[in-house]
């Protein structure tokens, strides 16, 4: 699997546990014993392991939480780290621009920061919706 493809896998993996709302998948994205980093929309960054994690048990826990998700996938890869931005999809005319961050632990790509705030997008730069995410989760 080719680097790109690898942190894309790593990415689909972070919205596929946001979407089916689970709490340990989503902990297994993010890097362990490295410094991570989040900033939710509204939120002020959080910072550490305890912060960011218990964050994610709050608002998968949300039956309210909106069923995010990714599209329009963009990767760079920076050596040892990788920035994949992308757009996150509401389903409902809301989207959010993303941020997230990766870096190589190992033989995968772990999570150390995602951002993601309010963005002016137009729908038909996003190409075709699947129904529900594919992707890995455990």
């Amino acid at each position: 699997m080719s680097d790109r493809d690898a942190v894309l896998f790593a990415n689909t993996a972070f919205y596929a546990a946001f979407y089916q709302r689970d709490f340990e998948a989503m902990a297994e994205v993010w890097a362990k014993g490295r410094p991570i980093s989040c900033t939710h929309p509204g939120w002020a960054t959080l910072y550490g392991s305890d912060a960011v994690i218990e964050s994610w048990r709050g608002i998968l826990s949300n039956r309210n939480a909106p069923k995010i998700k990714c599209r329009a996938e963009n990767v760079e890869i920076l050596g040892e780290a990788a920035i994949v931005t992308c757009v996150e999809d509401f389903g409902d005319g809301q989207y959010l621009a993303a941020t997230n961050v990766f870096i190589r632990v190992g033989h995968v790509w772990a999570m150390v920061h995602h951002q993601a705030g309010p963005a002016n997008v137009d729908p038909a730069t996003l190409g075709e919706q699947d129904d529900e995410p594919a992707g890995p989760v455990n």
